[in-house]
């Protein structure tokens, strides 16, 4: 099973797309897809696309980014039975993040970026620690967003998108960069949408 994850499926660009990226595309924008729907399907499908991604970014040497998924899977579980047991008998509400909790994101981000960024560099043969760790760090925060529906956890994932990107391209995961492209555009409506289901609960309120 490894050994065909990992063969090539097509060439893109003159790149080799291995079935591990195809499958992580597809898994990841419906994934993404379904969280802008609000619907609780998206952690089930999230999962499977965290089994994905550890393969393909052990492979290309982004350790942090592979270790990450073994916690997005634990998240997932924890976001999963947020959504489905929902507040005080009803749907989970989107809601804004407080100023209190502004602090403690931006605390944690640049505490656990600097952390990782040494450990990557002296523990792993990572190439690029700092821009692996920051990804990271956004996307773990993110996630945190997501499974407590702040709508401004889209933010946080347009942030690590915009990072990831040029650094898939970097590492040769040119079809993944330009697939990246796609979930940049996913996120932009993820964030209209929330946003938008936001305005009209204000009664669940967080933040501006």
């Amino acid at each position: 099973m490894l050994t065909f994850l990992n063969s090539t499926a097509f060439t893109a660009l003159g790149a080799p797309t291995t079935w591990a990226e195809v499958l992580g595309f597809l898994s990841g924008a419906w994934c993404v897809y379904l969280v802008g729907r609000q619907s609780a399907l998206n952690w089930p499908i999230g999962i499977v696309n965290n089994l994905v991604w550890i393969l393909l970014f052990a492979t290309a040497g982004l350790y942090a980014d592979s270790g990450l998924q073994i916690v997005y899977i634990g998240l997932a579980v924890w976001g999963w039975t947020n959504w489905v047991r929902g507040h005080d008998g009803g749907v989970l509400p989107v809601t804004g993040t407080s100023g209190r909790e502004w602090l403690w994101l931006v605390g944690a981000g640049i505490a656990g970026t600097a952390a990782l960024t040494v450990l990557l560099d002296t523990a792993t043969p990572s190439t690029v620690p700092f821009w692996d760790a920051a990804t990271t760090v956004l996307s773990l925060l993110a996630t945190w967003g997501q499974a407590t529906k702040r709508w401004e956890s889209w933010l946080l994932w347009i942030a690590a998108d915009l990072i990831y990107i040029p650094l898939y391209l970097h590492k040769g995961l040119t079809l993944t960069a330009l697939l990246y492209i796609g979930f940049l555009l996913l996120c932009v409506r993820g964030l209209i949408a929330w946003r938008s289901t936001r305005v009209r609960t204000p009664e669940f309120a967080r933040g501006a």
